[in-house]
């Protein structure tokens, strides 16, 4: 049996994001939020106090304010994962999966506050003007007094972890998804007409060199041009689609209670949602893990991302920086999240009709070669009036592209994350004569216990429109206002997954720092190397050999599994040291110890 090198990464990726790992971050953040007597609470008044600058002293050590630290945090997070992260979760794990990205979102929050304390409990100051911290200065801290390199080796695999997590869900992910919703609604002059190939894509790959060239600008300045940036686009943006993501729903108001009545009903286990439309179906385990999934991608709770941002914030109490943090999962997972996801569900993009079908059955066929189906289908029918007046597709146009991506359903083995025999088989349209026409991926053949092969059947002759995962935001918008996601989405996402990339960018960077100095001309390289290395990839994830919401998910997944493995054990050891603090910070602001001049 060969083994792709997709089948390794999805192997590893079962083992860095196994369930007891979700059961253990799970654990880590019921635990704090009880240990911190619901800190939550302290950083929605205490921490909105501290952003608005009441507690600001200018000589403390740091480089930017509590403000920028967040904006600088929040860039990072409020990006792709809340346009396409929670499609994603919503399109395969249903509306159950929203509950648990709450879940994770409430949880999220005793996570940022005990993982930040920690990080500004052990920053490196030597340079007030530029601190450093982040969870391999806590674990080098840790291990300081027993001498030996135990703690800087822990360190330097977290940092390994980190870059790792920097190029796949800080990078490609944003990347890629920006170049699929954009070339989904605009053509690129001279480069839309050429026909891509199975590992090349000259439309995306065009987007992609675009964003290479704007993030490179940006990362050259650093974190202060990072927190500067960031502290003018974050609000504006987050402003600009909630505005636009309420209005939609005020238009679906009628629909609301019943769509949160699922979230719960699902999420809770009271039974499976089933197969409909374009939704494949789902148990409460894989709504469960879809919903965690994209929550902590979205959010980074217990990643140790955020501890490297806020490291550099001008302040001198450890934990009211770990308030301040607490702010980050309210505002990306409970409120902007959520948002997407009830507009998704109330638009009816997840579990949407056919976009077009094919009035004769018997010219859709079968055939198993070499252990594999291959679908055959003529010329595409045009799409249905309603799709047209989605896309704003003229009456006498077909609606269809060069390079779409389509599938339509299977019947065959059962399904263990869904419960059911559903499948799709996608393909890409291609020229055909003076219409258009389908190159169909191959349908790998399932075999029963006594080795027969399992057959396999057209559900229908439906055929969708593949919207993976900014796509389908923008669709939902489209649905509800015809032509609202096409500028909405594909603004918002360009700004959205820009202050992701430059954001992580400077976390990646930061775990070289730790790894080869702060000085010298091996530093030196070595940052340089990884700035150049980190532009590169955002053009080449846009290249064409992600094609899939599946394929996207495991790039993604294996970075953030690889930093909550190293991350949780770590938060686990230094937690007792930042809830203390956090108690004697607290206390000192029952007594009314600080005043709005600081300490």
């Amino acid at each position: 049996m060969e083994f792709t090198t997709n089948d390794v990464i999805n192997a590893i990726n079962g083992l860095l994001f196994h369930e007891y790992v979700v059961y253990a971050l799970l654990a880590t953040g019921l635990i704090f939020t009880l240990w911190s007597g619901f800190g939550q609470y302290r950083a929605l008044t205490h921490g909105v106090s501290v952003i608005r600058g009441k507690f600001d002293k200018k000589d403390d050590p740091g480089a930017i304010s509590h403000f920028q630290a967040l904006s600088a945090a929040l860039s990072a997070t409020v990006g792709l994962g809340n346009i396409a992260g929670v499609a994603l979760a919503v399109a395969i794990g249903g509306p159950g999966a929203v509950f648990w990205m709450w879940v994770i979102g409430l949880l999220g929050m005793a996570l940022k506050m005990t993982e930040v304390t920690q990080s500004m409990l052990t920053r490196d100051t030597s340079d007030p003007k530029n601190p450093h911290g982040g969870p391999m200065y806590v674990v080098d801290n840790l291990f300081k007094k027993a001498g030996g390199r135990l703690g800087a080796t822990i360190g330097g695999i977290f940092c390994f972890t980190l870059v790792l997590s920097a190029i796949t869900g800080g990078n490609m992910f944003q990347a890629w998804n920006v170049a699929a919703v954009t070339t989904q609604y605009f053509d690129i002059p001279g480069v839309s007409d050429i026909e891509k190939t199975a590992n090349f894509n000259p439309e995306t790959f065009s987007i992609g060199i675009l964003l290479a060239v704007i993030v490179g600008c940006v990362i050259i300045g650093g974190i202060k041009r990072i927190g500067s940036v960031a502290g003018k686009l974050v609000p504006f943006m987050c402003v600009m689609y909630l505005a636009a993501g309420l209005f939609v729903l005020l238009l679906n108001i009628g629909q609301i209670p019943e769509l949160l009545m699922l979230i719960v009903k699902y999420g809770l286990g009271f039974g499976d949602a089933p197969a409909s439309g374009a939704f494949l179906g789902g148990s409460i385990g894989y709504a469960a893990m879809w919903g965690i999934k994209r929550a902590l991608f979205s959010s980074e709770a217990g990643q140790g991302s955020a501890p490297i941002a806020h490291a550099a914030a001008k302040c001198d109490e450890p934990a009211r920086e770990g308030v301040v943090a607490g702010l980050e999962p309210f505002i990306d997972t409970l409120v902007v999240c959520t948002v997407t996801a009830l507009i998704i569900l109330a638009s009816g993009a997840w579990n949407r009709g056919p976009e077009a079908t094919f009035i004769d059955q018997t010219v859709v066929t079968l055939s198993l070669e070499d252990d594999e189906w291959k679908l055959t289908t003529p010329a595409l029918p045009a799409k249905n009036e309603e799709a047209k007046r989605i896309n704003g597709v003229e009456e006498t146009q077909s609606g269809w592209s060069l390079n779409d991506s389509v599938f339509m359903m299977l019947r065959a083995g059962e399904d263990a994350n869904t419960g059911d025999n559903l499948h799709r088989i996608s393909g890409t349209v291609v020229k055909d004569g003076d219409g258009y026409g389908v190159n169909w991926n191959a349908f790998d053949a399932e075999h029963d216990d006594t080795g027969n092969t399992i057959p396999v059947t057209i559900e229908g002759n439906g055929v969708w429109a593949s919207y993976p995962g900014a796509s389908l935001t923008a669709h939902a918008f489209d649905r509800t206002v015809p032509g609202l996601g096409k500028w909405l989405v594909v603004i918002a996402a360009w700004l959205f997954a820009i202050s992701t990339m430059i954001s992580w960018s400077y976390y990646g960077e930061q775990g070289v720092i730790y790894v080869f100095g702060k000085e010298g001309m091996v530093s030196v390289f070595a940052v340089t190397l990884y700035r150049i290395t980190y532009t590169v990839l955002v053009a080449v994830s846009t290249i064409g050999f992600i094609t899939t919401d599946a394929e996207l998910d495991m790039w993604t997944t294996l970075g953030l599994g690889a930093m909550l493995v190293v991350n949780i054990p770590i938060m686990w050891i230094y937690g007792p040291k930042a809830m203390r603090a956090y108690h004697t910070y607290i206390g000192k602001l029952k007594r009314g110890e600080f005043d709005s001049k600081g300490e």
